[in-house]
């Protein structure tokens, strides 16, 4: 552990202190630097990003994430381990990625993180790639192979997918040897997917994405479909999946309020000869109890994921997608910008040395 005396007594935070959008929302405050905990380590910021659940968030909606006011936004952050709690001190002075305990805390100078949810950044990646490289890659690679099971010759619809979560799944998916169709809204999100290997790219806000996908599978339909969006998307995915199709619900960009709206009928099931699954990037060191309605993905699966991941990082088979560099203080403005959908890829928020 760092002697505490040689940490700074404050740092600056973006805390939400009141709800509305991000810029009503956030104010960058002087907070206490916080402290590691048994299985914890302390980060030195280096960089950030933006997610659509911190909109959430700002807003008040977001029920999974959901502190009293006023509390320091951010889920993600790459930087050095500069303390460590009991049982975390081989991670001192080590550059990493990871989730802040508690997915927030981490749009901050320094933010504490559980060991379960902190991975060694690849010696390949700078900072900004870092940032970009986690979250997105681990949660479709859950999505697509851990929970799908998405083999080879298999085709694929991926919803959203020029942005930060569905751009890493395009590639995973491609990279598996599938069939990639993807939708997104607009001719410059469209030629990203087919830049990532898309073979079908569909703009949503032109027609119908069903039509089309039934139109491009000969009337098939789908293997797996990679749902970021939910509400009705994702009842009118249904309606695209093959016999014994997959459908993994990933998040709900549409709106945060479908997560606890219930959407689906037996009918759907027993009629479509269809599976309805979901995903949560959250990894454990020990298994929850059953009854909790939470299972967590053990550590041990995780290491195997990300060590995988890196081989394909490094094979040149996949790469994380940076639409956008701010600087720390600007962190409002690209939340706002996320709102209006008018982001590409991650927004990557750095922060000063």
């Amino acid at each position: 552990m760092t002697d505490h005396r040689t940490l700074p007594s404050e740092i600056s935070a973006w805390r939400v202190v009141r709800h509305g959008t991000p810029s009503e929302a956030l104010q960058l405050d002087r907070v206490p630097t916080p402290r590691p905990g048994p299985g914890e380590v302390l980060i030195r910021t280096a960089a950030t990003v933006c997610n659509y659940n911190e909109v959430d968030g700002c807003h008040g909606r977001y029920r999974t994430i959901d502190p009293p006011l006023p509390y320091t936004l951010g889920m993600e952050l790459v930087g050095e381990v500069i303390d460590t709690g009991p049982g975390a001190e081989s991670w001192l002075g080590q550059r990493v990625m990871a989730t802040a305990t508690g997915a927030t805390g981490a749009h901050a100078e320094a933010a504490v993180a559980p060991v379960a949810m902190v991975f060694p950044v690849p010696e390949e990646l700078d900072d900004v790639d870092a940032a970009a490289f986690f979250y997105p890659f681990h949660l479709a690679y859950l999505g697509l192979h851990e929970r799908a099971r998405l083999t080879a010759g298999e085709t694929v619809l991926i919803h959203a997918a020029a942005g930060g979560v569905g751009s890493a799944a395009v590639q995973l998916a491609v990279a598996a040897g599938a069939r990639v169709i993807a939708t997104a809204g607009g001719d410059e999100k469209l030629e990203v997917a087919r830049k990532l290997g898309a073979d079908v790219a569909i703009d949503y806000r032109k027609s119908s994405f069903v039509d089309a996908v039934v139109e491009a599978t000969d009337g098939r339909g789908v293997d797996v479909c990679f749902d970021g969006v939910g509400g009705d998307v994702m009842l009118d995915s249904l309606k695209c999946l093959a016999r014994n199709g997959r459908h993994v619900m990933v998040g709900f960009a549409s709106g945060i309020e479908a997560e606890d709206i219930p959407m689906i009928t037996g009918r759907m099931l027993c009629f479509g000869n269809i599976t309805v699954m979901g995903v949560i990037l959250s990894y454990r060191d020990t298994a929850m109890p059953a009854g909790t309605g939470y299972n967590p993905v053990p550590r041990d699966v995780a290491d195997g994921i990300h060590a995988h991941l890196v081989e394909l990082l490094r094979a040149g088979r996949i790469r994380p997608l940076v639409g956008n560099v701010v600087d720390h203080t600007e962190l409002p403005a690209a939340l706002d910008q996320m709102e209006a959908r008018a982001t590409i890829g991650r927004t990557v928020v750095r922060w000063p040395s």
